[in-house]
């Protein structure tokens, strides 16, 4: 079965490692901000990658040697030991984002003490917790549940910040 993984590649090799991978017949999406450059003469909108040094490749486990044996490909990224799987959801959500909006940042979610938090995987995925505290790949968190706290630390990556709107 095909999974979506995220490749690390060369230094602005991001358009090209896309180019040689579809050539190969690999699925593969390089996402693309429209970015406007002034020159001293014109404004022009061009493409950059949004994310420097990384592809999104959807492939077999059999069809990953043949993407790592592509020119500019370095590795994939690993997570707990394992290739990252990234899930459609989130592919499908980048590709949206970039057709409506121009110059986006891509900037890494910032957690403090006391901001409510959306948990968006595992056993409390979809509730809401307060962080207590703030570690290098981790918060730890507060869980209002049967009128009890439950304390937990949970990876940065399975957490957003709630928005209030008032």
């Amino acid at each position: 079965m095909s999974k979506w993984l995220a490749i690390y590649t060369k230094p602005r090799w991001e358009k090209k490692v896309h180019q040689l991978l579809s050539a190969k017949g690999v699925e593969s999406y390089c996402p693309l901000n429209k970015v406007k450059r002034k020159w001293s003469d014109r404004v022009k909108t061009i493409e950059e990658p949004l994310f420097k040094s990384y592809v999104f490749v959807k492939v077999t486990d059999d069809d990953r040697t043949k993407v790592r044996l592509t020119n500019g490909v370095v590795n994939f990224v690993y997570w707990n030991g394992k290739p990252a799987i990234i899930r459609e959801k989130e592919i499908q959500t980048i590709k949206r984002f970039l057709d409506e909006h121009e110059n986006v940042m891509v900037r890494p979610m910032e957690f403090a003490k006391d901001q409510q938090v959306l948990i968006l995987s595992g056993t409390f995925m979809d509730r809401h917790a307060t962080v207590l505290d703030v570690r290098k790949k981790e918060v730890k968190v507060a869980i209002e549940s049967m009128g009890q706290e439950l304390v937990a630390y949970i990876d940065k990556t399975k957490l957003t910040v709630i928005d209030h709107v008032f």
